[in-house]
């Protein structure tokens, strides 16, 4: 499992390294590189009867042209239920997201999160220990509706497990914004 683990980040890593020599050979052939990047992300909190969900999410996207962009962005996001649970899940992802007209944004994102999840030891007395720490890998491909900054619309999960402890639910609505 470990080996899958590190095979697969080293692939993202190759990628990712290959993807940033693009853009930085792009940056010296190109005076504006900074006027092609956007900066933005998602920030969120939820909270409820004895709940809470509390994440952030900066990104950056380069807009190669028009109709295609590529980008990186950090997750963090802490969930806790009283007295059952607790979770810190934390990684990045690459996002790929093509324009075909102005108004409609279709996007591929891949995730990687690492996620350590720790549950009450009342819940552990009764259902044993089932504590996690494990990597999750989430591929979102989406469609939204875009104005000039922000992009709302759906995304679904090809990769999602129903023994997934991270998501509940392969569609997701999602609200995107870059400035």
């Amino acid at each position: 499992m470990k080996s899958g683990i590190f095979t697969f980040l080293t692939k993202s890593g190759i990628a990712i390294a290959f993807c940033l020599c693009f853009l930085s050979a792009n940056a010296q052939n190109n005076g504006d590189f900074w006027s092609k990047v956007r900066f933005g992300g998602a920030i969120g909190a939820s909270f409820g009867n004895n709940y809470t969900d509390v994440m952030i999410a900066p990104g950056a996207l380069y807009e190669v042209n028009q109709y295609y962009g590529v980008g990186l962005s950090l997750q963090g996001s802490y969930i806790q239920q009283k007295n059952i649970y607790d979770s810190w899940m934390y990684g990045g992802s690459i996002i790929n997201v093509f324009n075909p007209i102005p108004q409609i944004q279709l996007s591929a994102e891949l995730e990687q999160l690492r996620v350590n999840l720790d549950f009450d030891e009342r819940f552990t007395e009764l259902y044993g220990n089932q504590d996690r720490d494990f990597w999750n890998t989430a591929l979102f491909l989406g469609a939204g509706y875009r104005t000039q900054n922000v992009t709302i619309g759906v995304r679904y999960n090809v990769l999602f497990d129903d023994n997934d402890y991270v998501y509940s639910e392969a569609w997701m609505p999602f609200i995107r914004v870059y400035f």
